[in-house]
């Protein structure tokens, strides 16, 4: 007998809304923790800055299409 925690979810659309979330904050933080990190260390510590402002805007601009395109997911119906 299996332990309910090692059965496959029952509902696949929440699983799949869950991991895309989890995929898209993922995303964002490599982006910004890594990309601004690595600009900071092979140029310097201000550019590091300035890259962690510049990708936040790119951030916001994924952020809102991926908003725009979850909000049409549900108008159109699920």
């Amino acid at each position: 007998m299996s332990s309910p925690e090692s059965r496959p979810p029952t509902d696949y659309r929440r699983y799949r809304r869950e991991t895309e979330r989890k995929l898209a904050i993922a995303t964002v933080l490599f982006l910004l923790l890594v990309g601004s990190g690595l600009i900071a260390l092979i140029y310097n510590p201000g550019a590091g800055i300035l890259s962690f402002g510049c990708l936040l805007i790119g951030v916001g601009v994924i952020a809102l299409l991926w908003i725009l395109l979850t909000l049409i997911e549900r108008w159109v119906g699920d």
